[in-house]
C-alpha cells in the first residue's frame, strides 16, 4: 500500500469518527428535536410533495437508527445523501418547518413546525431549500435558478396494468408471485460476471409458477411474465386487485461484503429490524425513480387504507409465512442465520394481502450469483417455495 493512499486513508477514517451521528429524533408537539453526540452548526431543509414529507440535511453528519413519529409525523426516515446525514418526516397533514434552532452546545437542533393549507404547502415545495446556522439565524432560501429558456414535459401518471393471468384449476387459493425489478431498472448487477438481478427474479417466479401449476392445489399469477418496468405500487395492487391470499416479490440480495450470502425473507414493519435492512428498504424504495421523477404517484386512498386496522393481522400472517417459508426450503436453499428481517418495504404495502419480499442470495456473493442462475438452483428455490406455499394454504384451509 503507498504512503499517499495510508495517508488518505488515515483522514478518511479521522473524518468518520468524527462526524456527529444522529442520536435521537423526538415529536414534542408541534416541534421536532434531534440529538446528535457530538456538535453541528448547519442544516438545511426543504419541502416535497406526491406524497407530502419534509427533508433535513445535516452536512458532516452521520444517519443513526432511533425515530420514532407523532401529531403531523407519520414516519420518520434517515440516511445519507452525500456528505449529510438526511432525515425524512413522512407527513400526515400538511406541515412546514417555521423555525429551525441549534442548542448552545450545538447537539441539539429544534425544528418549529406549523400547520398549513394544501395550496401553500405546494408553493413551499416549489420554493427551495433553506438553511439555518447557529443561533436559529435563516442563512439562505434557495429558490430555483431563474432560466433564459426552459422546456416543460407533462407527465402521465402511471396507467392501469391489465391483469395478468391466472393458472390453475379455478376455487384453490390464488398466490401471486412478484419478479423484482425489470424494463430499465436491472436491480443489483453481479460484480463478478455483470449478471442482472432482473433476470434471476424473472426466472425464479417463473419456475415456482411452473412448480405450483404442476401440483394443480394452488392458483398462481405472474405481476410480470417478461422484462417490464412495473411501479413498485401497482405490484401488491395487481395483487390486491386479482384479490390474492398471499403475495411473494422475488428479489436478489447485494452488499459491499462479498463474503454475504444466503436467503433472507422480509416482512413489513415501519421500524427496520437492523441497518441492512434500512439500507434495503432505501435501495428497493428507490425503483420507482427514473431520472429524479417519481413514477410511484402514492394517493391519498393508499396512504388512508394503509393505516387500517386490517393491516395488523396481515403483518402476523405474512410474519408466519416467513417462518414456514425457511423451514421448507431450507433443506434445498442455504439461509442466512438471521433470516427473518422486518422494513418500511413499499411492495409489502398491501394492507389485505399477506406479503414476503424473498432475498433468494446475494447476487454480490459469487456462489450465490451461480446458484440463482443455475437451473438446479432455480429448481431448488421453487420447490422450497412451493412446498411453503402449498403447506400455508393448507394450514388455513384446517383452521377454518
Amino acid at each position: 500500500m503507498s504512503v499517499p493512499f495510508l495517508m488518505f486513508a488515515t483522514l478518511f477514517a479521522t473524518d468518520m469518527a468524527d462526524a456527529a451521528r444522529v442520536k435521537t429524533i423526538a415529536v414534542d408537539g408541534d416541534a421536532v428535536v434531534l440529538s446528535f453526540d457530538e456538535a453541528v452548526d448547519k442544516a438545511s431543509t426543504f419541502a416535497l410533495d406526491g406524497p407530502q414529507r419534509l427533508a433535513v440535511d445535516i452536512p458532516g453528519a452521520e444517519p443513526g437508527n432511533v425515530s420514532v413519529s407523532g401529531g403531523p409525523i407519520a414516519q420518520v426516515r434517515q440516511g445519507r445523501q452525500n456528505d449529510a446525514a438526511r432525515v425524512v418526516l413522512d407527513l400526515s397533514t400538511p406541515t412546514l418547518i417555521s423555525d429551525a434552532r441549534f442548542g448552545e452546545d450545538g447537539r441539539t437542533l429544534t425544528l418549529s413546525l406549523k400547520s398549513v393549507e394544501q395550496d401553500e404547502f405546494r408553493r413551499a415545495a416549489r420554493a427551495g431549500r433553506s438553511s439555518w446556522g447557529a443561533e436559529g439565524t435563516q442563512l439562505a432560501m434557495n429558490t430555483p435558478p431563474k432560466k433564459r429558456y426552459s422546456v416543460t414535459i407533462p407527465l402521465d401518471p402511471p396507467k392501469r396494468l391489465s391483469l395478468p393471468r391466472i393458472q390453475g384449476p379455478d376455487n384453490r387459493p390464488l398466490v401471486v408471485i412478484d419478479a423484482g425489478h425489470g424494463g430499465h431498472d436491472p436491480g443489483a448487477i453481479s460484480p463478478h460476471s455483470g449478471a442482472r438481478e432482473k433476470d434471476a427474479t424473472l426466472a425464479i417466479a417463473r419456475a415456482i409458477r411452473d412448480e405450483l401449476v404442476s401440483s394443480g392445489r394452488v392458483r398462481v399469477a405472474l405481476t410480470r411474465e417478461d422484462d417490464r418496468f412495473i411501479v413498485l405500487n401497482q405490484r401488491y395492487e395487481l395483487a390486491r386487485r386479482l384479490g390474492a391470499d398471499l403475495f411473494i416479490s422475488i428479489h436478489a440480495d447485494s452488499a459491499g461484503n462479498e463474503q454475504a450470502n444466503g436467503a433472507t425473507v422480509y416482512t413489513l414493519s415501519e421500524v427496520a429490524s437492523d441497518r441492512e435492512a434500512a439500507r434495503l428498504a432505501a435501495r428497493e424504495n428507490k425503483a420507482d425513480i427514473l431520472n429524479g421523477v417519481n413514477l410511484g404517484g402514492a394517493t391519498s386512498d393508499v396512504s388512508s387504507i394503509l393505516i387500517d386496522l386490517t393491516q395488523r393481522e396481515t403483518m402476523n400472517i405474512s410474519s408466519k409465512f416467513a417462518s414456514l417459508l425457511k423451514r421448507e426450503a431450507a433443506p434445498l436453499v442455504p439461509f442466512r442465520t438471521d433470516y427473518h428481517r422486518f422494513a418500511s418495504l413499499i411492495v409489502l404495502k398491501a394492507p389485505d394481502v399477506p406479503s414476503v419480499l424473498f432475498e433468494t442470495g446475494y447476487i454480490s456473493n459469487e456462489a450465490d450469483t451461480k446458484f440463482l442462475f443455475s437451473a438446479d438452483g432455480r429448481k431448488r428455490i421453487a420447490t422450497g417455495a412451493a412446498r411453503a406455499i402449498e403447506t400455508h394454504f393448507a394450514r388455513q384451509l384446517a383452521s377454518r
